[in-house]
């Protein structure tokens, strides 16, 4: 339990220094969004993706 929530907080650490110094977490390309009159909808499919293989590797790490 200790070992997944040291990861935890170093997944934490790593968002908020990638988020602090610009880097698009959820504007990447192939992002969809559609700007119509006053509203906008925003579908983050590629960031999605990216998150899932990420989390499946942090995974298959943590199960050695």
């Amino acid at each position: 339990m200790s070992r997944l929530l040291i990861v935890i907080g170093i997944l934490c650490i790593v968002a908020g220094v990638a988020i602090r110094f610009g880097i698009p977490i959820g504007r990447l390309p192939g992002d969809i969004v559609i700007h119509r009159g006053n509203s906008t909808f925003y579908f983050p499919i590629v960031t999605c993706i990216v998150v899932s293989i990420v989390l499946t590797l942090i995974a298959a790490l943590l199960r050695r």
